[in-house]
């Protein structure tokens, strides 16, 4: 069962396995907010400051941070056999956790933010293409 919820919100029992999926740990978060970080899974600090500063529609930052997790870029031109730089293998691992036992995925985002990767992560997680 996947789950999503902001990282400031209180634990519970209920969370399961808690899994940060932000670049940036924040300053000041305790590690006991969360149980593993994932910080590949977070969109790239320049998409994610392109959306806050109003530069990207929701739907146009939900295709590019798609196109981010499966692209192949950067150390990804030097390896011939393993592509993706691990992203791929991360949303196959969380999918499969997530068929054992619950999963939250966390974000910096307020609770009630509609307009989140968590959200989109959790789509992509819970559907049959990855």
């Amino acid at each position: 069962m996947l789950r999503t919820k902001s990282v400031r919100s209180p634990p519970s029992r209920a969370d399961g396995l808690r899994v940060l999926v932000s670049r940036f740990r924040g300053r000041g978060l305790a590690r006991s907010a969360y149980d593993l970080w994932l910080p590949a899974l977070g969109p790239s600090e320049r998409l994610l400051r392109r959306w806050q500063r109003g530069r990207l529609s929701w739907a146009q930052f939900a295709r590019a941070y798609r196109e981010e997790l499966f692209s192949d870029q950067g150390v990804d031109a030097r390896n011939r056999t393993v592509k993706n730089h691990g992203q791929k293998f991360l949303l196959r691992l969380l999918r499969h956790l997530s068929g054992e036992r619950t999963v939250t995925l966390l974000c910096h985002c307020a609770a009630r933010e509609p307009h989140c990767h968590r959200h989109l992560l959790e789509r992509l997680l819970s559907s049959r293409r990855l």
